[in-house]
């Protein structure tokens, strides 16, 4: 079992995006380029088609003041006029013809530029859901394994005094190697906490849980073999810290199939273990990008921005997806992902969320 988070955000493609983001970049810049050419080009033709027609019309006023002698000269200019209006019509058809496909041509690479960012930040999401939930299952690993700890059991057995100053060392023993916990918590099936790892600084022994819903859930697991994964909260008891609490029954003789006589609840220390993911995740400083982590109920969990967590909760439209990216009214980009749970941990239905500004 990891004594530390030990897990960083995965550079999901980050090099072939960019320069993805560069090519297109390069392409609207050229189609830019040439759409402008293109004008400049054809009003260039028009200006001299102006001066054709302008140079025949005063070929013809000329030729009608040479009366008869001038009426072969009045025949070319007719000419020139008429070719001067033929190459104007071309000019325009052309004007219209080149701004309108590279109209198409910008406007389709505008279209394969935000589908390429919406579905990085997509995979992104998807990122950082896996790393809470691959650090989220070693948590549950972590407490099934401790509730078999003979210190434990035997405390849960029989807590007197000596047993519980056990126990207490013991789990303190744990925290001091294991830094994503604030404390680890023994209970009697009543809901009293019977001892802690920190006693010194979380004075919890003696207090009741039995109105909380992770003790409620946990005094109802069927074996050892079972754990409860609770919603991040703050606990009042740990200094209103922000917590995700994990617990699995203690079982007579440590055994999975063993009469349940206790429940042992750890507390992961939730706000900066998920800090550490939100902002680890590599969005661009361009992408303007807040990524969050919401729960089933989508309130913030995390935000990489510090803000709203555990007050906010922001509107998702899933459309019955598990994953996808919309721009919402105000044009700004929203990209998603369901969790996938890892291993036995399935995972509470949260989301990993990117927000980028318009």
């Amino acid at each position: 079992m990891s004594a530390a988070l030990g897990l960083k955000a995965k550079p999901i493609a980050s090099e072939a995006t960019d320069d993805d983001s560069d090519i297109s970049a390069l392409i609207n810049r050229l189609t830019a380029e040439v759409n402008q050419i293109a004008i400049d080009k054809t009003k260039s033709i028009q200006q001299i088609t102006n001066q054709m027609k302008m140079l025949a019309l005063n070929a013809l006023i000329e030729s009608s003041r040479a009366g008869a002698q001038g009426a072969g000269f009045a025949v070319v200019a007719q000419e020139v006029r008429g070719v001067g209006q033929q190459v104007e019509t071309i000019a325009r058809e052309l004007e219209t013809q080149l701004t309108k496909r590279t109209g198409d041509l910008v406007a389709s690479i505008e279209r394969m530029s935000q589908r390429s960012r919406g579905e990085r930040m997509v995979d992104l999401s998807l990122n950082a859901i896996e790393l809470i939930d691959r650090n989220l299952y070693e948590r549950t690993c972590d407490v099934r394994w401790w509730a078999t700890d003979s210190a434990v059991v035997d405390c849960a057995a029989s807590p007197g005094a000596a047993a519980v100053s056990h126990a207490s060392q013991r789990l303190g023993v744990i925290l001091g190697a294991y830094t994503v916990y604030l404390d680890l918590w023994l209970c009697d099936l009543d809901g009293n906490v019977i001892a802690n790892g920190r006693a010194d600084r979380f004075r919890v022994v003696g207090q009741n849980v039995a109105h909380t819903k992770w003790f409620r859930e946990a005094r109802s697991l069927r074996s050892g073999d079972d754990y409860v994964a609770g919603d991040v909260e703050n606990q009042p008891l740990l200094g209103n810290a922000q917590v995700a609490t994990y617990c699995a029954s203690v079982r007579d003789g440590g055994q999975a199939n063993g009469a349940p006589i206790g429940v042992l609840a750890i507390h992961f220390d939730w706000e900066p273990q998920a800090r550490a993911i939100v902002q680890g995740v590599r969005v661009g400083d361009s992408d303007k990008a807040r990524v969050l982590l919401v729960d089933s109920n989508f309130r913030v969990i995390a935000a990489s921005d510090g803000q709203g967590i555990l007050s906010e909760r922001i509107s998702l439209s899933l459309d019955g997806q598990r994953s996808g990216f919309y721009q919402d009214r105000s044009g700004t980009m929203v990209a998603f992902h369901a969790t996938p749970g890892y291993e036995t941990y399935r995972g509470l239905g949260w989301y990993g969320v990117i927000v980028c500004g318009a």
